[in-house]
């Protein structure tokens, strides 16, 4: 699902009109009907709302809202901040239409023009169910002030849910950050399509539940106006567990080989987190290469069903370059390469890195000291299409392969995703909530699953070891399968936080419920009937 700046939105609704003649007033007249049911799906009691609009096509939705309520039996006071004559267009006809009914429906529907808090604050005071926010849309991009930002204030103080129109008012649509007083809704219902401040945090908190609502734009305008932005939706992991579907004469080396490079001493369990994730994924074989002196705990403490092999060490029992050889030699016959999870950092690892990424037989996913130990990404370092390089930073990781502080990439995560992805020609996993994934030719996807009990050690072990398992069972799908990965390892999260809460969850929680997550989406075959099949 693409996602939308506030002039793509304008864009899309004027060609809308333009080339397939569905008129403003039609595509205002949708927004609000279908905004009635997502409010009445969500809030099945109401008997009285307050409905707040500006003076724009925002307020002209709310206008919409207040009548079809009202047909429905449910009593609505709408407030107009502004003049009806200071109104234009298709939200002029609406208002007018609300003021003409109101004029003889007085108990059951009112219009009123405000000026001034004061006309407020007896309304204020009446109790209803409901108030809906619309006063400003896309359109805003400046802190609310005067008496939108005092009406705000009073809503949030309420204890009354606040349903929003579009985005909630205060919200710059197209920032996450947060630029003012906002509405705090629990209900935001977007028209055609998400925008950034409904779903990168922290403004797509005060959002609530987003429902986004087709108007009537087609896909082919939504698609083509120029959007690099995307949402993560079911139907793309869907669409890759199809595509990596085994079939019933597959055996082990049909579903991919993964040589995960891991460990070191007193970090074992990193490499043993990845490769267990990696068999989960559903790969068919993973050999585990770590220095020799860690061999015997490894024995004793991973699944049974890895392979191990051991690597030259330095005097600190991490991997030493001397290895590079070894790892190249039991490259060859792989579907790819898993790097980083307690590699350590050292000159040692710093140079292996380097050769291993220059002289690589097939495609690398890195993670953790494997980008420590790249720090800062070395110009000129490039993947290619044919053997392409997935790298899954958390913020402080990202900050060192830039060169920047960590609070520069909070505050500037979209950005800086897509540019190190581009320079580099990368797919880039910058990780935290709301991950995102961005893939070499610019264009960026918003994951929607996971929760903070994922923040615990070794959860990203297990996120490198999923895309790992997914890519061997579909080399050449690398962007998509990093994408599944992703969706996938949050949604284990999300699970498993059912059974054990965010506090007590660990990492091989995730492990543990990433069958239930693949099963969950429809990622196996439908179970037969096996008497049907024998007769």
């Amino acid at each position: 699902m693409k996602i939308l700046t506030a002039s793509q939105m304008q864009q899309v609704d004027r060609l809308t009109t333009e080339q397939f003649g569905v008129l403003g007033l039609t595509l205002m007249e949708t927004a609000g009907s279908s905004a009635t049911i997502a409010i009445i799906n969500q809030f099945s009691t109401l008997k009285y709302v307050q409905i707040f609009c500006g003076k724009g096509n925002n307020g002209g939705d709310g206008a919409v809202i207040a009548r079809h309520l009202w047909l429905k039996g449910i009593k609505v006071d709408l407030f107009l901040i502004g003049k009806l004559e200071e109104t234009k267009g298709d939200a002029y006809i609406n208002f007018a239409a609300i003021k003409n009914l109101a004029a003889v429906e007085t108990t059951s529907l009112t219009y009123q023009e405000i000026e001034s808090l004061s006309d407020l604050y007896k309304t204020l005071q009446k109790p209803c169910d409901l108030y809906v926010d619309a006063l400003f849309g896309t359109g805003a991009s400046r802190p609310l002030a005067g008496i939108y930002q005092e009406l705000v204030e009073l809503l949030n103080r309420s204890t009354t849910p606040i349903v929003a129109i579009d985005i909630p008012s205060g919200l710059n649509a197209d920032s996450s950050q947060i630029i003012g007083t906002t509405i705090k809704a629990a209900l935001t219902t977007t028209m055609t399509a998400p925008k950034l401040a409904n779903v990168l945090p922290p403004a797509m908190h005060y959002n609530g539940n987003l429902v986004v609502i087709p108007i009537g734009s087609p896909d082919s305008l939504v698609n083509s106006c120029g959007s690099q932005l995307n949402l993560v939706e079911q139907k793309d992991i869907i669409k890759f567990l199809a595509i990596s579907r085994r079939n019933s004469n597959y055996f082990k080396n049909n579903v991919g080989h993964v040589l995960v490079v891991a460990g070191g001493q007193g970090k074992i369990g990193a490499a043993g987190l990845t490769s267990q994730a990696v068999l989960r994924a559903g790969a068919g074989l993973v050999t585990l290469a770590s220095p020799k002196s860690c061999q015997q705990a490894l024995s004793s403490n991973i699944g049974l069903e890895i392979m191990t092999e051991s690597l030259s060490e330095n005097t600190k029992g991490l991997i030493s370059n001397d290895a590079l050889k070894t790892i190249l030699d039991l490259a060859n016959n792989k579907s790819l390469i898993a790097i980083g999870p307690g590699l350590g950092t050292s000159e040692d690892s710093a140079k292996l890195m380097l050769e291993l990424i220059k002289n690589r037989p097939c495609p690398l996913v890195i993670d953790a000291d494997g980008l420590n130990s790249l720090s800062p990404w070395p110009i000129g370092l490039e993947a290619t299409e044919e053997k392409p390089i997935i790298i899954t930073p958390h913020p402080g990781e990202m900050a060192r392969l830039l060169g920047v502080k960590t609070s520069d990439v909070n505050h500037n995560r979209l950005d800086l995703v897509r540019k190190l992805a581009t320079d580099y020609k990368l797919i880039v996993v910058l990780k935290g909530e709301r991950s995102l994934i961005a893939a070499p030719n610019g264009e960026v996807y918003i994951n929607t699953t996971g929760n903070a009990g994922m923040a615990t050690a070794g959860s990203g072990d297990v996120l490198t070891g999923i895309i790992a398992g997914l890519l061997a069972q579909a080399p050449n799908e690398a962007l998509l399968a990093t994408i599944t990965g992703v969706y996938l390892h949050g949604l284990a999260g999300d699970l498993a936080v059912n059974l054990v809460g965010q506090r007590s969850l660990i990492a091989s929680d995730l492990t543990n419920h990433l069958a239930q997550a693949i099963i969950q989406v429809g990622g196996e075959i439908e179970k037969r009937n096996i008497s049907n099949s024998l007769s």
